[in-house]
């Protein structure tokens, strides 16, 4: 039997993002082709959908409120798995591609990340807090959309562009391509990007990760320095 499914062969302009001092972010380009069992015979129109979704992290989110003049945290909620990083770039508008259902299976938005609450709250506080955060994080450029983000040309391939800003955490990120037809994700595909510390910043993180307990000791003994050494100069003042 034949291959009745596409296949996507995805590509990415740069595997590897290197932040270095002064880093003000970075242009990835992703690019690559769908292709079709019937070839040139095959009269399938394909809508893509490109998922940059950068390392996840926990995150407890708090609420202020103002109480007797004073702002003091009112409630928090607790998130698992919440991605550093996320945009979405596509040929056309995801609810016009797929139904909410599919969007929410393939998180193909901002409003279908898996953020995976935890601890005991209502559910309407629960969507309440996770809209907060996108909110906050699309304000800082971490989340976005970009509906007309995808080109298709020649019915086959496909390139979008998603801008890394300045901000970013490093990590390892990865890129998902989908195919769609008729409402169906029809074909999938992952690259990942590597988004390093260079540089004197990045031999200070790999001091910190590898020797850890010094690294502990050496800033303690520097804040005590420099609090000894402040103390001198001001008593002489």
């Amino acid at each position: 039997m034949g291959q009745s499914e596409p296949v996507l062969v995805p590509e990415v302009s740069q595997s590897r993002v290197e932040v270095r001092q002064g880093f003000t972010g970075a242009n990835l380009l992703l690019y690559g082709a769908v292709i079709d069992p019937a070839g040139a015979r095959s009269n399938t129109q394909y809508d893509i959908v490109v998922v940059l979704k950068g390392p996840t992290e926990p995150i407890r989110l708090r609420e202020k409120e103002r109480i007797a003049g004073i702002w003091m945290n009112a409630g928090s909620s607790d998130f698992r798995s919440a991605p550093s990083f996320f945009a979405v770039a596509s040929s056309r508008p995801v609810e016009e591609i797929v139904d909410p259902l599919t969007a929410a299976i393939y998180e193909l938005g901002t409003e279908f990340i898996q953020l995976s609450p935890s601890g005991q709250i209502e559910p309407e506080e629960q969507a309440r807090f996770a809209s907060g955060l996108v909110d906050m994080r699309e304000r800082a450029g971490l989340y976005k959309e970009d509906t007309q983000g995808v080109r298709i040309s020649e019915g086959v391939l496909y390139q979008a562009r998603i801008a890394l800003p300045s901000n970013v955490t490093t990590g390892e990120y990865t890129a998902e391509t989908f195919a769609i037809a008729n409402g169906r994700v029809l074909a999938s595909a992952t690259a990942d990007i590597e988004v390093v510390k260079v540089g004197l910043e990045g031999r200070v993180v790999q001091a910190a990760e590898r020797w850890s307990l010094f690294y502990g000791l050496l800033a303690i003994a520097l804040s005590l320095g420099m609090g000894w050494l402040a103390g001198r100069l001001f008593a002489r003042m």
